[in-house]
C-alpha cells in the first residue's frame, strides 16, 4: 500500500466528521483570540486521534499544539480557524444573507483551513504508523491570523523550535502550490482625545477628536506617494466618537495597517505615519493625551509601534493579552501633541 492509498482511505473514512467540524466552526464564527469553541473542537478531535495536546500554548488562550510520535524530522501542519467581523452569513447561500446582521463570519474560509489541516495531520499520522516512518507530526492551532499576529507570538514563545518543515494551505479557487514572498506588516491603533462641546451653541469650546482622525487620514494619503513602490498604507476608522453631529467628538480612533517588502521598511513608514498623527493632533488643537496602541495590538500591549517586537514587551504579553479586554492597560500612551511619551 502506498502513501497515496493511505491518504485517500483516511480522508474518505473521516470525511463526514471533517465536514461536520467545518460546519461547526463556520457557525461559531469566532474572531481573533476569541476562538474558544473552534480551538477546543480541533484539539478534542486530535486528542481522540491519539495526539498529545498542549492547550493554551505559549500562554495564548486559543493556541494549541498537538504532537504525535517522537524524534526527527518534526513536520508541522498549521491550522487556522478565526473569523472576521461583520461577515455573518448563512451557509450554502450565494447571496448576502447574514445569520446575525453585523455579526462575525467566515469570509476567508478559515473554517475549512483548520479542518483541512486536521485531515492532513490525521493522514500523515496514518502514513507514519503504517509505513513505519520516523519522526514527529505536529498540528499547530494558530489563532488570530486575521490581523492578530497569532503565529508571530507563538514563534516568540518558542513553540516552533525544533520544527524541520511546516506546511499550511488556504482555500482558493484553484488547487496549486503557492510559492511567493509576502509583505511584512504591522497594525497600529491611533486614539485621539478632544474636548466635547455643543456644536451649535459653543463649538469654539470644542476640540474635535474626529477632526484629528480625518486630518491624519488626509496626511497619510499624501504620504503614499513618497514610500517604497511596494509599500502599502491602509486604515479604518474604528471609533467616530458617537452618532450625534451636534456634539463635538471628544474621542475618536483609527486603525492603520502598514505593509512593505522588508520589516525595516515597515518600521520606517510607521514612524512617518506617527509623525502625521502628531501633526493631526497639533492641528486639532488639543493638548490632551492622544495615544497609540502597538502592532497587532488590541488586546496585546500599548505604546510601542511595532513594539511587540521589542525585547521588553515579551514578559508582559501573556498577562496583558486578555486583561486588555477588562480595561487593564500596559505601559503609558504616547502623547502625540508633544511628540513624546507621556509621564502620566
Amino acid at each position: 500500500m502506498t502513501y497515496i492509498d493511505i491518504i485517500e482511505r483516511v480522508v474518505t473514512d473521516k470525511a463526514e466528521g471533517l465536514q461536520s467540524a467545518a460546519n461547526e466552526i463556520w457557525s461559531f464564527a469566532e474572531i481573533r483570540y476569541e476562538e474558544y469553541k473552534s480551538a477546543a473542537l480541533l484539539a478534542d478531535v486530535l486528542e481522540a486521534e491519539g495526539f498529545a495536546v498542549e492547550r493554551r500554548a505559549g500562554g495564548i488562550e486559543t493556541a494549541f499544539v498537538a504532537s504525535y510520535g517522537e524524534g526527527q524530522p518534526v513536520v508541522a501542519i498549521l491550522g487556522e480557524f478565526d473569523a472576521l467581523p461583520n461577515l455573518s452569513q448563512e451557509g450554502d447561500v450565494v447571496g448576502y444573507k447574514p445569520v446575525v446582521p453585523g455579526g462575525n463570519g467566515h469570509g476567508c474560509g478559515h473554517n475549512l483551513l483548520g479542518v483541512g489541516s486536521l485531515a492532513a495531520a490525521m493522514a500523515l499520522k496514518a502514513c507514519k504508523d503504517e509505513l513505519g516512518l520516523a519522526g514527529t507530526v505536529r498540528f499547530y492551532g494558530c489563532p488570530a491570523e486575521e490581523g492578530g499576529g497569532g503565529k508571530a507570538f507563538m514563534a516568540r514563545e518558542g513553540l516552533f523550535d525544533g520544527v524541520d518543515v511546516a506546511f499550511t494551505w488556504h482555500p482558493w479557487d484553484e488547487n496549486l502550490a503557492y510559492h511567493a514572498r509576502m509583505l511584512a506588516t504591522n497594525q497600529v491603533y491611533f486614539t485621539f482625545r478632544g474636548v466635547s462641546a455643543h456644536a451649535g451653541f459653543e463649538p469654539h469650546l470644542g476640540r474635535s477628536a474626529l477632526d484629528a482622525v480625518e486630518l491624519m487620514n488626509v496626511g497619510a494619503n499624501f504620504l503614499r506617494e513618497h514610500i517604497v513602490q511596494d509599500g502599502r498604507i491602509h486604515y479604518a476608522i474604528t471609533d467616530t466618537g458617537g452618532k450625534a453631529p451636534n456634539v463635538v467628538q471628544s474621542q475618536a480612533e483609527v486603525l492603520y495597517k502598514v505593509r512593505a517588502p522588508l520589516m525595516a521598511q515597515v518600521r520606517d513608514i510607521t514612524e512617518r505615519v506617527k509623525d502625521v498623527a502628531r501633526g493631526a493632533a497639533l492641528m486639532n488643537g488639543n493638548g490632551g493625551r492622544n495615544h497609540l496602541r502597538c502592532s497587532l495590538c488590541r488586546p496585546h500591549t500599548e505604546r510601542h509601534v511595532g513594539g511587540c517586537a521589542s525585547p521588553g514587551a515579551r514578559q508582559d504579553r501573556r498577562s496583558v493579552l486578555f486583561e486588555q479586554r477588562e480595561g487593564v492597560r500596559s505601559g503609558d500612551p504616547e502623547d502625540f501633541s508633544e511628540g513624546r511619551s507621556s509621564p502620566h
